[in-house]
This record gives C-alpha cells, structure tokens and sequence, in this order.
C-alpha cells in the first residue's frame, strides 16, 4: 500500500475504535466489530474481535496485498490494544481453503470461547471461512435469552447453534437445533457445555431442513419459537434456498411447525434484498389475520458503523431495517383459532 493509503486506513481505523471504546472489555471476553470496511471507507476489510482473537478479513485482494493490508492492520491495531494474543488472516477471495479458513499471522492459537449477554460460546475460528459467530444477530440472542422460558424451541438451519444455546441459557424447556453439517453442531454442544446447561434438553440433528420440516409436520410436532436463519442461497436434492426470492416459501414451510399462537423468527442477510420489498412480502403473508409481525430487531452499530464513521451506505436501502440482515418476530395462529376468534366476533 501507499504512504497516502495508509495515512487513510489509519486514520479510518482510529476513528472506528474511537467509537467502540465502550464495547471493549477488561478483560477482553466479548465478540465485537472493530471495523466495517464496505461502510466506513475501506471495502476491502473487516476486522472483528473475539476476546483476545483480532480477525481480519479480505475481500476481492490477491495473497500478497491481503497479506501486506492484515499486517498493517496488525501493526496499528496492536499498538493501541497490547493484549491482543492472536491475529488471524482470512482470505475470503482466496481459492486455497486454509486461506479462507484462516492463517495466523501473530502470537498464539485463536480464542476458543467468547462471553455475550452473560452467555459463553464456543469458538472455532478455523471451522469454515467466517468466523462461525455471527455479530449481526447479538440482538436476537438477547431476544431469545429474554423470551425463551419455559418455551420449545426449533432452530434450523442451526449452524454452530448460538441463537439455541441462548434460547437454553434463557430457560427454554427443549431446544432442538438442526443443520446439515454435524461438524458444525459439535460446536453448539460445547457451548452448552461451557455454561453447564442441561444436556438433555437440546437435541442435535445433522440433517436437511426440508427432509426435517416434512418429518417434522407429518408426526404433528410443533414449536413455540421457530427460528429459519438460512444461508444467501443452497441447492440440495431435498429443496432450494433463496434469500431474495423464496422467503415466502420457506416461510411456509416453517409455518406449521409453529406452536398456535407462538413465534416465527425470520433473519434474511441478503445484501441486495430491498427492506421495503422484504417487509412488503411479509406483510402480504399476515393478510389472511394468521401472522403477525411482531417487531424488528436491529443490528448492532459495531456491526454497521455509527453515523459518525459511516462513508458508503448499502447497495440498496434497508430501510425499515438498519442493515442488510434483516431479523423479524412473527407471531402465528393457526386456523382453528383465527376462526374461533371471528366467530366470537360476530356474537
């Protein structure tokens, strides 16, 4: 990089800190974005923070310029926060898949655990080319902590299974947590684990979603809190995920796994989804009285960049939601009891 590109970075970087001083802990345990680079000024890079574990990550670079950028960004990040342990470089635009994974560049092995909301999760940060904890959904692990007692919960398409460890950690009576990759499972039975929790309440399944949810409604089992976290897009011989244009059929699969009058929980972090068009097809699902949208819950301005560092907005506006992951609430009634209630009505 360039003396004029550097002096810029630093600068960008400095003022992002600046910002989240009152995120940074002593000791350092928590899980936080130091810098957003598609919003505050530098596309390119992405540096989050877990406990002691700084991780950067490039995009649409070559080795040697992810490589000279993770160093810079190491040099200066390190002179103003002396108890970071460990860097770790991931290459997202990388064809090789440890440099997606992730290469440490300084200090020992990265941190295996985080605490949240007074919540301890696991960590594998070499488990796959993200971080495998997600810091755009903080808000819904809070939401669930803070709604989960004594309800059942369903979450799919469960990843490393933080939103079901935070259902657990909140009092739920039965978490079941499915995704296809057992690997990635193994991950939310250590942070149950970690916080003693009782292990017979949460169930792991390695499976697919559409083959769970068939199995699911054909043996009448249903939920009072069901979570549909997809990834941007997956093909597989059982069904299709598209965030931009199968939300509602997802939704309806969900649907009949929800406990009457319990909750849906949708998370849709498609970047080029428009938030009104989104909300839109929400609301065109809630005309029937079945479903209603309960609330919205942002994102975390670690996450997004506070209005003070903000350079470059969204490709599309996100509006009514604060970022492109957007998490709604929807509670559900099924039909029998929608019917009771007009019937009541007209008496």
């Amino acid at each position: 990089m360039d003396r004029n590109k550097v002096s810029e970075l630093t600068g960008l970087l400095t003022r992002a800190l600046y910002h989240r001083q009152a995120l940074l802990e002593q000791p350092p345990r928590s899980a936080i974005r130091l810098f957003n680079g598609f919003y505050e000024g530098f596309p390119p890079l992405v540096v989050d923070l877990y406990a002691r574990t700084l991780v950067v990550f490039t995009h649409k670079l070559d080795a040697a310029d992810s490589l000279a950028l993770a160093q810079m960004v190491q040099q200066h990040l390190l002179a103003q926060l002396d108890w970071i342990g460990c860097v770790l470089l991931k290459q997202r635009s990388s064809t090789h898949p440890d440099a997606k994974k992730g290469v440490v560049l300084y200090g020992a092995q990265p941190d295996t655990v985080v605490w949240e909301n007074g919540v301890q999760y696991a960590l594998a940060l070499r488990l796959n080319q993200d971080a495998g904890f997600y810091l755009d959904t903080r808000g819904l692990r809070a939401w669930l902590k803070e709604n989960a007692s004594n309800q059942s919960v369903l979450n799919t398409f469960a990843y490393t299974g933080s939103l079901g460890v935070a259902a657990l950690a909140g009092g739920a009576s039965a978490v079941t947590q499915i995704d296809r990759s057992a690997r990635f499972l193994e991950v939310a039975r250590a942070s149950l684990k970690l916080n003693a929790l009782d292990e017979t309440k949460m169930k792991t399944s390695a499976v697919d979603f559409f083959v769970a949810a068939g199995q699911m409604r054909r043996k009448r089992e249903t939920y009072d809190i069901v979570i549909i976290d997809p990834p941007f897009f997956s093909l597989t011989p059982r069904g299709r995920v598209d965030q931009v244009k199968e939300t509602t059929r997802l939704i309806n699969k969900a649907r009949p796994l929800v406990t009457d009058g319990g909750y849906l929980v949708v998370v849709n972090n498609a970047l080029f989804l428009n938030g009104r068009e989104f909300i839109g097809e929400l609301e065109a699902l809630t005309e029937n009285g079945l479903l209603t949208i309960e609330h919205i819950i942002p994102v975390g301005e670690d996450v997004t960049g506070y209005a003070e560092t903000v350079v470059n907005q969204p490709p599309v506006d996100s509006a009514p939601f604060n970022h492109p992951t957007k998490i709604v609430v929807i509670k559900v009634k099924h039909k029998a009891r929608a019917a009771d209630k007009a019937n009541k009505e007209v008496k």
